[in-house]
């Protein structure tokens, strides 16, 4: 698995990549300029198996692995990272009602995910707590019958245009052991959004505040038990991650590869700027760079689905490798183009936009260091 695909992961990745190539690459730089989120298409990667890539088969998922959703993200991303990420995002929240979720839940709620009939979205993100999780504020008081939800979630993807709310809230004391995840529907009293954010970049999927003002929701809709919410919530960054950077991957590729047309095409002192070497030897370290980190990220994904005991540290590794990576080498081919690559229609600013914040959301670079020091040193 380390050197080479199996068949099966080759079909897998196929599958995807002739997905974006027909329906996402070519109104990409519509939907950017539009703000358009593509919800008809992404209910059409569902019927590919999209939906609930790593959900278990008797619900409606794919049963597939971390390795294979890897392989699925980075070939739609070619297409847009945008659209990619927020597929990974539908896919995480899919997966905690997996995992967490009572077996009620995982019935009543994953076929319509796995369609993608009903979208969802991770609440864990507010406005006075990022990087530091632990701290968040939204509280959940329960009664006998339900939790009333009170706070405030920023920087939510899909927010105002989903089904479902996977919500991080605080139920008991200050800390991680007094956070629990409780699903909250989008019909829910109490619920309202802010305005859709004006952002650099994922301009295909929205991204608002959720608000909630005693929002009320039964108390079933506790997802696993309380105090559990904080473990849940890393658990579920720690594949994401591992998606995220498979959007890098995607976008940068697609990078290259209109970098390399540009270079066939474009004359500058009467040759082609692919016979200059200064530019030759430009475009082998991206390729080498983003082969290893590819490398990376792959061994990181079997790790996960073999349950390893680094997997979490190899996450955060190829977190930080491949999304750097990956912006590093949009920016150097869209320097390639001159003048060009900052037109909208060559597509690589908006390639460079997408993936700048790669390297800020599932935990900023920066976190991703202090967790890896962390481990290899063995301090808090």
């Amino acid at each position: 698995m380390l050197y080479a695909l199996p068949p099966e992961q080759v079909a897998v990745r196929d599958m995807a990549r002739d997905f974006a190539d027909a329906k996402i690459a070519p109104h990409a730089l519509d939907w950017d300029r539009d703000k358009h989120f593509p919800v008809d298409v992404l209910r059409e990667a569902a019927a590919l198996g999209m939906g609930g890539i790593y959900v278990r088969d008797d619900v409606g998922g794919s049963g597939l692995g971390r390795l294979e959703a890897a392989l699925i993200f980075e070939a739609l991303a070619t297409g847009c990272a945008a659209v990619s990420a927020f597929l990974s995002i539908h896919n995480m929240c899919a997966s905690v009602i997996d995992r967490y979720g009572t077996e009620e839940q995982r019935r009543l709620l994953l076929p319509d995910l796995c369609r993608m009939d009903q979208l969802s979205a991770y609440c864990l993100t507010e406005p006075g707590s990022g990087s530091d999780a632990a701290a968040l504020r939204t509280t959940a008081r329960r009664d006998n019958t339900d939790y009333t939800l009170n706070g405030t979630k920023q920087f939510i993807s899909g927010a105002g245009a989903v089904d479902y709310y996977i919500v991080m809230s605080r139920t008991g004391g200050p800390g991680p052991s007094g956070v629990s995840a409780i699903l909250v529907p989008k019909d829910a009293k109490g619920l309202s959004f802010g305005a859709n954010e004006r952002k650099m970049g994922w301009n295909a999927q929205p991204t608002r505040a959720v608000i909630f003002e005693d929002c009320k929701v039964p108390i079933g809709n506790l997802i696993g038990a309380e105090g559990e919410g904080f473990k849940i919530a890393m658990t579920a960054l720690v594949g994401g991650r591992l998606n995220i950077a498979a959007c890098s991957l995607g976008g940068a590729q697609s990078a290259i590869d209109k970098a390399v047309t540009y270079m066939k095409e474009r004359k500058a002192f009467g040759k082609r700027l692919e016979e200059f070497q200064g530019l030759q030897f430009r475009v082998a370290d991206m390729v080498t760079e983003l082969e290893a980190a590819r490398t990376m990220l792959y061994t990181a994904a079997a790790a996960y689905d073999r349950d390893d005991d680094d997997a979490g540290l190899r996450s955060a590794m190829a977190k930080r490798l491949v999304t750097d990576v990956g912006y590093k080498v949009a920016n150097d081919a869209q320097q390639m183009l001159g003048g060009y690559g900052y037109l909208t229609e060559y597509g690589l600013e908006k390639i460079v936009r997408d993936l700048r914040v790669h390297q800020i959301l599932e935990g900023t670079n920066e976190i991703m260091r202090v967790i890896i020091a962390r481990q290899v040193l063995g301090v808090r």
